[in-house]
């Protein structure tokens, strides 16, 4: 019962100031539940304390995958240097700007120093910390080579949020465009062709047909734009919602990446590319393939290549060869299934596919650059095409009432 009792206290950070024995001010910080406890601490280990003060911790930001990253290369790197893996977490959570970053940290030191593995204490927080991390952690602790592992799955994360984050560029500079062109042609709609209308009103001549369209236009926007913004808005919540919570929708959309005409090849390449990476590091790692293959569907970020992936483990399960396994899917291009099977020959699979994630990684960058110089002409013929015809349409009454007269 005191067991359990003493479980259900809330811990908190305190800071206090004190005197060792050498009457030396000292100062620190200590998670505990409660002053007492911290003056017990302090007092066993012959300080003299002075002060005691609890810590106030803001809500601070949300934790991203880029927190995650950082402090895995803080860990790897300490421990490399022989620094004690709780003095280490001490260290990245006091260098942390990220107040709920630090309670997390904290928490998990907490777990590590009452006897519990690190990899368990990772388990426990699964919006964090998936089951790759926790498995290549485990793998690490029983290997005995745990900041090797750490810098793998470091390099691992890096490599990742890179890709992310160049696709979703890729895909948000023509999204943005879209956005502020909507946006300009609705101001146009609603405040400045009206008073086109009014001034035409006066000419009592019949209007050409392109303005006559784009004053309808204009009544439309005028009378429902409530319902304009309602459906677009309303509608762009709900497709939201429905491809976040429904899967069939959640497949229908990644195959539809996949096909894209321009986007389809730069999302596929950048899909591999964390396939490969993801199998190169669980392998590397000395996970059995089978069971690294669990996680690197549910990495791959794509429904199509997930579902793959479970044909895969299933074949492989079964006997059949990775490279024959992965072939049969039919997802993968001939320099991947070439690699795979030159490492599975060879004996270096991990290394053969962690070349083949890093030439899909440049295939990405490239794909990102050429994009960028594709789209920029094609945004631009498209804005002056919707906006110049706007205009156009507007002054060729303007234009005709100057060659009657």
């Amino acid at each position: 019962m005191a067991t359990a009792a003493a479980k259900n206290i809330k811990e908190a950070t305190f800071e206090w100031e004190g005197k060792d024995r050498n009457g030396k001010i000292v100062r620190g910080e200590l998670r505990a539940g409660g002053e007492a406890a911290v003056s017990a601490s302090l007092r066993r280990q012959g300080i003299l304390v002075n002060k005691i003060k609890k810590r106030r911790v803001s809500g601070g930001r949300s934790i991203g995958a880029k927190d995650i990253a950082i402090f895995t290369r803080q860990l790897s790197t300490m421990m490399k240097a022989g620094v004690p893996l709780l003095q280490a977490f001490d260290i990245v959570a006091r260098g942390s700007t990220n107040p709920r970053l630090t309670r997390l940290l904290l928490e998990i030191r907490g777990d590590v120093e009452t006897g519990t593995n690190l990899s368990s204490a990772f388990r426990r927080h699964p919006l964090y910390f998936d089951s790759l991390y926790c498995n290549l952690v485990e793998a690490g602790e029983a290997g005995g080579i745990l900041e090797e592992l750490l810098a793998r799955l470091a390099l691992y994360q890096e490599k990742t949020l890179a890709i992310k984050q160049k696709v979703k560029s890729a895909l948000i500079y023509p999204i943005s465009v879209l956005v502020v062109a909507f946006i300009v042609v609705t101001i146009i709609m609603i405040f400045v062709i009206p008073s086109f209308e009014s001034v035409f009103k006066g000419f009592g001549a019949e209007l050409p047909a392109p303005t006559l369209f784009v004053i309808a236009m204009s009544k439309v926007f005028v009378a429902y734009w409530w319902a304009i913004f309602g459906a677009i808005f309303g509608g762009g919540y709900m497709f939201l919602q429905t491809w976040k919570r429904s899967e069939k929708m959640q497949v229908a959309m990644d195959r539809l990446f996949l096909r894209m005409p321009i986007f389809g090849d730069l999302i596929r390449k950048a899909v591999i590319a964390r396939w490969t990476r993801t199998l190169s590091t669980m392998f590397a790692a000395g996970v059995p393939l089978v069971e690294a293959l669990d996680s690197v569907g549910g990495t791959a970020g794509n429904a199509v290549y997930a579902a793959a992936t479970e044909q895969i483990q299933r074949d492989v399960a079964s006997g059949t060869a990775l490279t024959a396994a992965m072939s049969t899917t039919g997802v993968f291009p001939n320099m991947v299934l070439q690699m795979a099977a030159i490492g599975e020959e060879s004996g270096a699979l991990d290394d053969m596919l962690a070349r083949a994630a890093e030439f899909f990684e440049e295939e990405v960058d490239e794909a990102v650059k050429g994009l960028s110089s594709l789209l920029e002409p094609v945004i631009i013929v498209f804005l002056g095409t919707l906006i110049g015809g706007i205009v156009v349409a507007m002054y060729l009454p303007i234009f005709k009432l100057g060659a009657v007269v």
